[in-house]
């Protein structure tokens, strides 16, 4: 008999798909519940329920999964930011990789070489950008800053022991929260569209140590950020016991009534708007809003991996297509005879072009737009392309122009292997050949996965 809405069920959690996928039995028809691991016995309600497949909610786990141990974070579970922080990093890797392999067998038309997944150099405190959001974790409760409760949109959980930063995130995010409190200024309520504080943005360089602080609000300044209070914030920060060194302190005004972090003006409080970090010996200029890997490390891994995969570009013309700040086009230029990279943010184009005059490269060229209008514009044509798509993969027709280059190697690289799988179906289709895949964790303890392929003409 089906399950039905609405009922209480109990069962065992036989496997996880991507991203959080918990698959559990009732009644003879699997369910899947979302933030359930596998081995852990759970009660859960049904939201949807159909024929060809159900969904459930997790209400509780009455009994953990085997392997299961003390997660470090106080507010595991709460929080929506990690999944695997109750499970050994040796346990989360097989996990992770036994999707990544189960989302590629079903894509690939044919037999292909699977690399495994490679760890995070550094599976704690690895991220070099937080950003946290004001709020409160229940109605008219006091100032909260942190992560959104999961699945809760309004519900803020202040995350002052996140393992995933370091120590010098903790005590700034204590501070500013501290410094709140004391004048009870008001978070921005995201019903009523009023209020004052938004988000706090903290990027620390893993290889310079240099901190840069972005306080995010909407405009209200006089009313609760006056001059000599802006001034008793950057003291306040700046008199912090810190292993970095403050670089800026920043303030920036956002008044849309999405909740996202967007930047309507920014002023400078103390000192610069950016830092430099440096990867696989380049120089990177990183500002508040700068597109840049979150795990410096593992951004270190991904790309030798990539590079690997690229193969001979000697004499070659490469195409870096979704190249963002142009991190990839960089490491590639120094073997290759000229790199294009194609980015539609402008600001990240930018960065680009600034990072690769202070590399001393002068074969790269960066273009602002989409790529599907960019490539028709293009005088060159490559020899080789490089694909780091957003999250939701190629655009199908722009996946069609750059099939009609030809080239004989293309390294695609994914941060959502279910986009991946569909653009390798019709890549496929185009007549490309997926030769070898490995995935990069470059989210310890979090859903997301990094994945690189080699396809063949």
């Amino acid at each position: 008999m089906p399950v039905k809405k609405g009922q209480v069920y109990e069962g065992v959690v036989e496997g996880i798909d991507f991203p959080n996928q918990g698959k559990v039995m009732a009644d003879g028809q699997q369910v899947t519940v979302k933030n359930a691991l596998p081995g852990q016995r759970i009660r859960f309600s049904i939201k949807k329920a159909r024929k060809e497949k159900a969904e459930g909610r997790l209400l509780q786990v009455t009994e953990r999964a085997p392997e299961e141990q003390i997660p470090a974070c106080g507010v595991f579970g709460q929080c929506g930011g990690c999944l695997y922080l109750s499970l050994p990093y040796e346990t989360q890797l097989a996990l992770k990789e036994k999707q990544i392999r189960k989302i590629l067998n079903r894509a690939a038309a044919e037999k292909f070489v699977f690399e495994g997944i490679l760890p995070s150099p550094a599976p704690w405190e690895y991220r070099n950008k937080m950003e946290f959001t004001f709020g409160d974790a229940c109605k008219d409760g006091p100032l909260s800053l942190g992560m959104h409760r999961r699945d809760g949109f309004y519900d803020i959980i202040t995350a002052d022991r996140c393992q995933i930063v370091d120590e010098d995130y903790r005590k700034i995010l204590q501070a500013v929260l501290g410094f709140f409190r004391e004048r009870h200024t008001p978070h921005f309520h995201r019903l009523r569209h009023d209020g004052f504080l938004r988000h706090l943005l903290v990027r620390k360089g893993a290889k310079s140590g240099q901190i840069l602080i972005d306080l995010i609000t909407t405009s209200e300044k006089e009313t609760y950020f006056p001059q000599n209070e802006a001034k008793a914030f950057v003291d306040k920060l700046l008199a912090l016991d810190l292993e970095g060194t403050v670089a800026g302190i920043l303030h920036t005004v956002n008044d849309s009534p999405a909740d996202a972090v967007r930047n309507d003006g920014t002023v400078i409080l103390y000192g610069k708007d950016y830092f430099y970090e440096e990867i696989l010996g380049l120089q990177f200029r990183i500002t508040p809003f700068s597109f840049f890997q979150t795990n410096s490390l593992g951004a270190e891994v991904l790309y030798e991996k990539a590079r690997e995969y690229v193969g001979e570009t000697k004499d070659r013309i490469l195409f870096d297509l979704y190249s963002g700040t142009g991190t990839i086009a960089q490491l590639l230029a120094p073997v290759a005879k000229k790199v294009v990279g194609v980015e539609i943010v402008e600001e990240a184009v930018e960065a680009a072009r600034e990072n690769a005059a202070r590399n001393g490269l002068t074969n790269c060229e960066f273009l602002a737009g989409d790529v599907l209008k960019v490539m028709e514009e293009l005088a060159d044509k490559p020899d080789l392309i490089v694909l780091d798509p957003p999250r939701d993969g190629v655009h199908p027709k722009a996946l069609r122009k750059i099939m009609d280059f030809g080239v004989e190697r293309m390294v695609y690289i994914s941060c959502k292997p279910t986009s991946l799988a569909r653009d390798l179906e019709a890549l496929q289709a185009g007549g490309y050949r997926l030769e070898k895949a490995v995935a990069v964790d470059m989210f310890p303890w979090a859903g997301s996965i990094e994945t690189v392929v080699l396809l063949r003409y």
